[in-house]
């Protein structure tokens, strides 16, 4: 193995194709990040957790990093960055993740999880980010995502196997950035709406989510919207025409009635509203 200690307090460790992967950089380091070849096999070593001042761990797009969490990240107590993507890690998502209070970014995306989402992750205080997308996820979302102790993070729990209906303690919450598509979710989400909230992104799609949206109020600050493939139902609601939209799909869902005029409601492609029970208007056919 060969060791790069660049300068500043970064530290990229290199390693040539086949070598298992392995840590030898000084206890003080607080940047570790590795660019690896695609082909290196094997565990995160239990030697990470010997870096009691890494403030940051980035191991990403090496498919053949396998086995579950390392359980002596959990030493990291100063660790504010934690991105393990696109991985092959199986396993649960680790209860331990919840004693690292420092973390603002944790991202598990692109791997293998299965099991639960522990509820024990709303303790982490400083937490902006939680990327949890694209595993093998079950059961429902927990109660306790709708009272994080310090910021709402950006959740991201898109293409899971997530079921149930979304706790309406997520309506405390104003999310800036959330991302249920690709689940199994039912019932209601409008709770994820409402006038006081500064909401900018919601994807929603392809779940079984069932509410009216005629009723929904939303944030004025909304800029992306899919809630594409789902039992929606109602109308599009007039107040869309004042909203910044730069993308919205409400297709595959069971609305009807007049597409609203104004805003960018008429410059969006036909396919933003198509197979709907009796949509109509621009850009669709009159009604």
């Amino acid at each position: 193995m060969k060791t790069l200690f660049p300068h500043g307090s970064q530290i990229l460790i290199a390693a040539q194709t086949g070598i298992r992967l392995s840590v030898t950089p000084p206890p003080t380091a607080s940047f570790l990040s590795q660019f690896l070849p695609a082909t290196l096999s094997g565990e995160i070593p239990a030697a990470v957790g010997d870096l009691p001042y890494l403030q940051n761990l980035v191991l990403r797009k090496l498919t053949n990093i396998t086995g579950p969490v390392q359980p002596a990240i959990a030493k990291l107590v100063h660790l504010k960055f934690l991105r393990l993507d696109w991985l092959n890690l199986t396993g649960t998502v680790p209860d331990f993740l919840s004693q690292l209070k420092n973390l603002t970014f944790l991202d598990l995306s692109f791997n293998g999880f299965s099991g639960t989402i522990p509820s024990s992750l709303a303790l982490l205080p400083n937490l902006g980010a939680l990327h949890l997308d694209r595993n093998k996820l079950t059961g429902s979302i927990p109660e306790s995502f709708g009272a994080f102790k310090g910021s709402v993070p950006d959740l991201y729990l898109s293409h899971n196997q997530l079921t149930g209906e979304i706790p309406a303690s997520l309506g405390n919450m104003d999310f800036s950035v959330i991302d249920l598509s690709r689940n199994q979710l039912v019932g209601d989400a409008s709770m994820l709406f409402g006038p006081n909230k500064t909401t900018n992104n919601v994807y929603l799609s392809r779940n079984l989510f069932e509410f009216n949206l005629s009723n929904v109020v939303f944030p004025s600050t909304i800029e992306n919207l899919d809630i594409n493939h789902n039992k929606i139902f109602g109308s599009i609601p007039p107040q869309m025409t004042q909203l910044p939209l730069q993308t919205l799909n409400v297709s595959y869902n069971r609305l009807c009635g007049q597409i609203p005029v104004g805003g960018k409601l008429q410059s969006l492609d036909s396919s933003s509203y198509f197979h709907n029970k009796c949509l109509c208007g621009a850009p669709l056919a009159n009604c």
